[in-house]
């Protein structure tokens, strides 16, 4: 074959560089939720738990026009799920795995979706790794999550046609928006650093308060949770609750 079809990948195939393929299913178009397109399917690959349930959490509170139905944390995880490949790809570039960022990259633009690179080693090589491998993005871990979510809207051609609203699913009839706990100036700073993936002493540290002192504040946040009707015990069910509110900049 020749010509342009012969740079294609097979159709109903996927390469997944571990000697074989995996079925490339095609999921029905999601729903817009009132945005006036269709909604734009992103995966999420980060072998860093809290991140990854972070970054999941923050987009589906604040930016309705991404529906994450992938977050994994592991690269064959991925692959072999029913949802992949997406229309778009968010990838860690220091995976504990060896696959390479370059195969990587390739698989996913070989599938048809684009990807963007995060990275917390933000440096020549790894950008130039990442982009010459065919990543449409290179975006440092630093960078606020509304900026990369800008970034991503640029990487597919679309715009944020409105100021998107934190709260963007309409509520049920006769239902009332959750209370926002009233939080100190302390108890607010020690939640932010949590549920950015710091522990509770990384927390103290970074405060320069005692371990004590960074436990009781988390402690006082999670009491006004559970005072709101909105319980927040876990860790995870913390990261949630920041989302919800607006905290996870």
């Amino acid at each position: 074959m020749t010509g342009p079809e012969a740079l294609q990948p097979p159709t109903g195939s996927i390469p997944t560089l571990i000697g074989g393929a995996v079925p490339a299913a095609r999921p029905a178009e999601p729903v817009d939720h009132g945005i006036g397109r269709p909604r734009i399917r992103l995966a999420i690959l980060d072998d860093h738990e809290v991140l990854l349930d972070s970054m999941s959490s923050w987009i589906r509170a604040n930016a309705p026009d991404f529906d994450v139905v992938l977050s994994a944390r592991t690269w064959l995880e991925m692959v072999h799920s029913s949802n992949f490949p997406t229309q778009l790809v968010i990838i860690d570039f220091q995976l504990k795995e060896q696959v390479s960022i370059e195969a990587r990259v390739r698989t996913c633009r070989a599938a048809g979706a684009k990807v963007i690179v995060l990275s917390g080693l933000d440096t020549s090589e790894a950008r130039d790794r990442a982009l010459a491998a065919g990543a449409a993005a290179f975006v440092s871990k630093s960078q606020p999550l509304r900026e990369v979510m800008d970034l991503a809207r640029g990487v597919m051609g679309v715009t944020r046609e409105t100021e998107l609203q934190q709260d963007w699913r309409p509520l049920p009839v006769g239902a009332v928006a959750a209370a926002r706990p009233k939080l100190s100036v302390g108890e607010l700073e020690a939640l932010r650093h949590y549920v950015a993936g710091n522990s509770t002493n990384q927390v103290a540290e970074l405060m320069n308060v005692q371990y004590e002192t960074a436990k009781t504040y988390l402690r006082r946040v999670r009491e006004k949770y559970a005072k709101a009707n909105r319980p927040a015990s876990r860790k995870a069910d913390l990261i949630r609750r920041a989302a919800e509110d607006g905290y996870l900049q």
